[in-house]
């Protein structure tokens, strides 16, 4: 069973895509469509920007979902995925590349999901971290008991990111106790991200209201083969289903390590990144038994 995977925030570098552009007819005339598509020439930015101008989440994530999508548009035959999966904005662009929507509602569901996410984040300050070395059912222990105290904010698991890797995310103060007590009770590291805001926590609440709508009137079909979606870590081709998770996902965590388990449970022996970076690899090679095939293409 062979998978592809897609990356989500945070694997953006200066010159993504550029190569593609330069040297694959389809490639370019995909990249022209999204600057169309967007009003502004966001391909500019991901072949010259800097790192400052990509780190902007409005430009960070529809650059990633491009960057994603056109790769598996040009893989033509060549892309024949048994079943898709994607980490957080990833999951658009493997419905995307799956069929479940069109690169134009993509894209367009994608750049509103930043804006809106953007705009949530200066709602509030709060930000994320990784918590090494613990386990899951400590991490949502300490979690809740903060979050339940009065006066303590808001901290949620909000990335199971692989085995003893999950990320926690909510506000500033939560988030730095649970840190805290999480290495009083054994964490290995705690290490603070630098991101603009608690992603996948209730803090990210007004931007599933803001996105609900687009959601909702989003044309999703039938995907060529199951997507493992994030928030239950299970396979859909239902569309009603498809829809319903990608509602909440913004306010629920990313189950990547539960869904690598499971897909490996269905009978996945190869798994495909496609997208900029190779973080997805790395996780991969953390759950998946050592015979597994992993690869990546940029």
């Amino acid at each position: 069973m062979k998978v592809f995977v897609f990356p989500g925030q945070g694997a953006q570098f200066t010159g993504m895509g550029q190569e593609l552009y330069n040297t694959n007819p389809q490639a370019k005339e995909l990249f022209e469509k999204a600057n169309e598509i967007l009003g502004w020439r966001i391909s500019d930015i991901m072949f010259t920007g800097t790192t400052e101008e990509l780190k902007q989440t409005k430009v960070t994530q529809p650059a990633i979902f491009i960057h994603s999508v056109v790769l598996a548009k040009c893989l033509g035959s060549d892309f024949n995925p048994d079943a898709v999966a994607g980490h957080s904005l990833g999951e658009f662009s493997a419905l995307t590349a799956a069929g479940a929507l069109s690169f134009e509602e993509g894209l367009t569901l994608v750049s509103k999901r930043a804006f809106a996410m953007q705009k949530a984040c200066e709602l509030k300050p709060s930000t994320m971290a990784a918590v090494l070395g613990m386990e899951n059912a400590v991490i949502e222990e300490v979690c809740k008991e903060i979050t339940d105290t009065a006066g303590k904010g808001v901290v949620v698991a909000a990335n199971y990111n692989s085995h003893g890797q999950v990320v926690i995310s909510g506000d500033i103060d939560a988030v730095a106790e649970a840190g805290e007590k999480l290495k009083e009770k054994g964490a290995k590291r705690v290490i603070p991200l630098v991101v603009g805001g608690a992603f996948h926590s209730p803090l990210m609440d007004p931007a599933r209201v803001e996105l609900a709508q687009a959601i909702e009137k989003a044309v999703i079909t039938e995907p060529v083969c199951p997507v493992y979606q994030n928030v239950d870590a299970l396979p859909h081709t239902n569309r009603d289903e498809i829809k319903k998770n990608l509602l909440i996902q913004l306010t629920n965590p990313v189950r990547w390590s539960q869904i690598v388990e499971n897909m490996v449970a269905d009978g996945a022996t190869e798994f495909v990144e496609l997208g900029p970076g190779s973080v997805l690899q790395g996780l991969v090679r953390k759950i998946a038994p050592k015979e597994t095939q992993i690869s990546g293409l940029q």
